[in-house]
């Protein structure tokens, strides 16, 4: 599965829009994370726990659009984008979505 963030691929041919194909993840704070997240925030620095926690969410996110647009037949994702929004206080959604297409 080709996936893109630009509105075409160069050297292909779009012979069929699908429409739009999407893929979500819900992930919830651990509380030891939480932990390790508060000493770095008063020492400064990267919060690495949750820099690899939203990595894992947007992979997974991706691997259930690509499962979307495959039912729907496409062959490849244009115009692919993330939105990540907070659900609960120690909740938020990644959502990944793009336009289903078909190439020659």
């Amino acid at each position: 599965m080709i996936i893109t963030t630009s509105d075409q691929i160069e050297g292909k041919t779009i012979i069929n829009t699908i429409g739009l194909v999407k893929g979500s993840t819900i992930r919830a704070r651990h509380l030891g994370k939480d932990i390790m997240a508060g000493l770095r925030g008063i020492v400064g620095g990267e919060i690495s726990e949750y820099t690899k926690m939203m990595a894992e969410a947007r992979e997974e996110a991706i691997q259930r659009m690509v499962e979307d647009a495959e039912k729907k037949e496409a062959n490849a994702v244009v115009s692919m984008r993330f939105s990540t929004s907070m659900i609960m206080q120690n909740a938020a959604e990644v959502l990944a979505y793009g336009t289903g297409v078909v190439l020659e």
